[in-house]
């Protein structure tokens, strides 16, 4: 069983950042691509990043592309989402999940585990 738990989430005032931590229990973490995405009210779940489990290759949904940036530390089994100029379109409860091997990072549908999402705010 893998169990993820988000940190960092909070309240930033719009142009300001935050970095989001995940924190993995297991000792394949480094053997697995992990991804990060947010879901606001009455919206679906939104990829917004994915790291390759060497941290060798990552991918952005065009949304964050150039404000976020992830990466991972696999010797302390944690991947980590740092958000730069915020803006009032970025609240939302943000998500950390493992990736199923071989599968795509966009869709929700090919991550197996999630963590309890961390509550992002930002106020204008």
């Amino acid at each position: 069983q893998v169990q993820l738990v988000e940190s960092g989430g909070g309240l930033v005032q719009a142009g300001g950042s935050l970095r989001l931590s995940c924190a993995a229990s297991g000792r394949t973490f480094s053997g697995y691509a992990m991804g990060w995405f947010r879901q606001a009210p009455g919206k679906d779940r939104e990829f917004l990043a994915g790291i390759s489990g060497s941290g060798s290759s990552t991918y952005y949904a065009d949304s964050v592309k150039g404000r976020f940036t992830i990466s991972r530390e696999n010797a302390k089994n944690t991947v980590y989402l740092q958000m730069n100029s915020l803006n009032p379109e970025d609240p939302a409860v943000y998500y950390c999940a493992r990736r199923r091997l071989g599968g795509s990072y966009l869709s929700a549908d090919e991550y197996d585990y999630w963590g309890q999402g961390t509550q992002v705010t930002v106020s204008s």
